[in-house]
C-alpha cells in the first residue's frame, strides 16, 4: 500500500489521511470512525474498517484481535429506496 492508497472508497479516505490521524492521537477505530467518518458510507465499513485495524496494527505494533472492530448499527446492508417504497404497510 501507498500513501495514496485509498482505504475507504465511500469517504475517499487515503491510507496517509489515516495515518495522519493516528499521529493526532486517535488510536481506536471508534475514535477514526468519529474522525474520520470511517466505515459510515454505504459499504458500513465492510472493507476499510479491516484495512484500517492493520494499519493501527503496523503503526502501534499490535496484533488485530487486540483491536475491536466498532459495532455496525443498522442498516447492516444498504437496502435500495425501490425494494423499501414496494413494501405494504
Amino acid at each position: 500500500m501507498t500513501e495514496k492508497t485509498f482505504i475507504c472508497r465511500c469517504e475517499d479516505l487515503t491510507k496517509q489521511e489515516i495515518e495522519q490521524a493516528i499521529d493526532e492521537g486517535y488510536t481506536t477505530l471508534e475514535e477514526l470512525k468519529c474522525k474520520l467518518r470511517l466505515g459510515m458510507g454505504p459499504c458500513q465499513g465492510r472493507g476499510c474498517l479491516l484495512l484500517t485495524r492493520r494499519i493501527l496494527c503496523q503503526k502501534q505494533g499490535k496484533k488485530p484481535t487486540e483491536i475491536n472492530i466498532p459495532t455496525t448499527r443498522p442498516p447492516e446492508i444498504p437496502v435500495s429506496l425501490g425494494t423499501l417504497a414496494s413494501e405494504q404497510p
